[in-house]
Order: structure tokens, then C-alpha cells, then sequence
């Protein structure tokens, strides 16, 4: 062949297309989703990302008024039931998850709540009951639900929870939840290796660390959508982090492209922490001119 001549590209084995689709090799995976509640769930988000790679997907959600309500969004998928508050409808669920799901090989965890029905509070003054509430909600959950589920989980499967982008800023906007995302970025470390010692040395967990999303329940906390707007002249492209931008995150956790992460928090915030000190932020906010 002459000098610098190019030799023709080999015709692929499969078509390009399907390459490029199955770029995070989900294809036929099965993934147990927990937590859609509507249309602006980073879970329904996530759950679309998924479908997309050609995920085989299985749906816990609170109760039957959420599947009712989730009914026409979750389509023919199966659907079941768990208040991961009561303790027997968690050690439920594995027989109705392996009746349609023998083996998983992804869990996607994305619940939390807290109780802010009797207005907002300084954090010294946070209530005990609704305190702990929220970490058997958003943090508590995420280990009984691995362990009940632990017989299905497939030798490399991966776990990741939804987290915030920081638990060391207290937003006053974010209340009691800071320090309990903080609970459960440290669980996710320790269950990485309580899981890799005792049920699969490949088993992952990870977390996203999310910045400020625009969700139905984040719209229910006080203050946090001046948070939001704030957020939005903070982050270098000065637009917010979109919630299919953290569900595409978590579908890579998901995904065996990730298979050397484990045991992390990957934040997903667009460049908002890096930008605090932004001088035309802080020239407004002493009264200088942008200049």
C-alpha cells in the first residue's frame, strides 16, 4: 500500500447505531427504580435514561395512591408497593420483586422527606421526631432496602442514591437534610464495603451528589427557590443544573462503563462551587458596578 495511504475501515459486526446506543451496555440489564413520585422525580428522570440504553426496569413506589398517580408515566413496567417506613413491607418486597425480577443487576435509590408542616425552624431547634423521620426516609432506607434486596442482587451490581453536591454549606434553605445527606453519603461508603466483604466483591455503590434541581418536593422547602435562582447566577454557564443532567450521572453509575467507581459521591452541579466568588456576584452584593 503506498505511503500514507488509508486503509478502509472494517464494517463493523454490529451496526454503528446500536453501538452508540449501547454505550453503557444496559441492554437487557434490570434495574429496580425507587422513588418516582411524578414527572419532575430525578427517579422518572432517571428511569427514562434507562429505558433509553434498553434497561429491563422494575418500580417501587410509596403506596397505591402513587401508583395510581405515577400509572399512565410507569406504562406496562412492573410496579410495586413499599413504604420503607414500615418494616414489613420492606421484608415484603423481595418475593414481589423476584416474581418478576429474579436477579438484579442495578438499584436505583432516590427517596427522601422531611417535615416542614410546622413551618421552618433554625436548626438547633429541629424537632426530634421529624429529625429522625427524615433519616429513616432519605438515608436509613437506602441500607434495609440493600439488605432485604441483597439475595437478588446479581455479583456486579450497582447501587447509587441521590445526594446533594455539598453537606458542608449550611443553606439555611436545606434545613435539617443537610446533615442527614451527609449520613448518607458516609453509608454509601461504608455499605461499598460491607457489601464487597460479605455478599460480592463487585457489588458498587455510589451516590450523585445533585446541585439545586426544580423537583416537586425541593418546591416544598422554604426558601430553597430563591436558592434556586441564586444558584442559577452561580454556576459558570449562569443556567441550572437540569434533573436529566443527574439522571444521566446515575445512569453511568448504573452502567458497567462505571465498573472502577465505587464507594464515591460524584457531583453533579455544573460548576456552581467553583463560582461562589464570582466578581460580578460580588460586586452586586457590596454595591459596586460590574465592570
Amino acid at each position: 500500500m503506498a505511503q500514507n495511504a488509508v486503509e478502509p475501515l472494517r464494517q463493523p459486526e454490529e451496526p454503528v447505531w446500536y453501538a452508540i446506543m449501547d454505550f453503557l451496555q444496559l441492554q437487557g440489564k434490570t434495574i429496580l427504580v425507587v422513588g418516582v413520585a411524578n414527572r419532575r422525580s430525578v427517579a422518572w428522570a432517571a428511569s427514562q435514561v434507562l429505558a433509553e440504553a434498553g434497561a429491563r426496569l422494575v418500580y417501587v413506589v410509596r403506596d397505591a395512591e402513587t401508583r395510581e398517580r405515577t400509572g399512565g408515566l410507569l406504562g406496562e413496567s412492573p410496579v410495586l408497593l413499599c413504604n420503607v417506613e414500615n418494616d414489613a413491607e420492606v421484608a415484603a418486597l423481595p418475593a414481589a420483586v423476584g416474581a418478576v425480577a429474579p436477579v438484579l443487576d442495578g438499584l436505583f435509590h432516590s427517596i427522601a422527606f422531611a417535615n416542614f408542616s410546622q413551618g421552618f425552624r433554625p436548626f438547633h431547634e429541629t424537632p426530634k421526631a421529624d429529625f429522625l423521620q427524615a433519616v429513616d426516609v432519605s438515608c436509613f432506607s437506602l441500607l434495609n432496602l440493600v439488605n432485604a434486596l441483597r439475595p437478588l442482587l446479581s455479583p456486579q451490581a450497582s447501587i447509587v442514591t441521590m445526594s446533594i453536591s455539598t453537606t458542608r454549606m449550611a443553606s439555611e434553605s436545606y434545613g435539617y437534610m443537610g446533615p442527614i445527606k451527609a449520613a448518607l453519603d458516609s453509608s454509601v461508603v461504608f455499605l461499598a464495603k460491607s457489601l464487597a466483604a460479605e455478599v460480592s466483591p463487585d457489588i458498587r455503590v455510589n451516590a450523585v451528589g445533585a446541585g439545586l434541581l426544580k423537583t416537586s418536593a425541593s418546591a416544598g422547602i422554604p426558601g430553597y427557590v430563591d436558592a434556586f435562582l441564586y444558584a442559577e447566577k452561580v454556576i459558570p454557564r449562569r443556567r441550572a443544573l437540569e434533573t436529566r443532567e443527574a439522571a444521566n450521572a446515575a445512569a453511568f453509575l448504573l452502567s458497567p462503563r462505571s465498573s472502577g467507581i465505587n464507594a464515591q459521591t460524584l457531583v453533579v452541579d455544573a460548576g456552581m462551587a467553583i463560582n461562589y466568588f464570582d466578581r460580578t456576584l460580588v460586586r452586586r452584593s457590596v454595591g459596586g458596578q460590574d465592570g
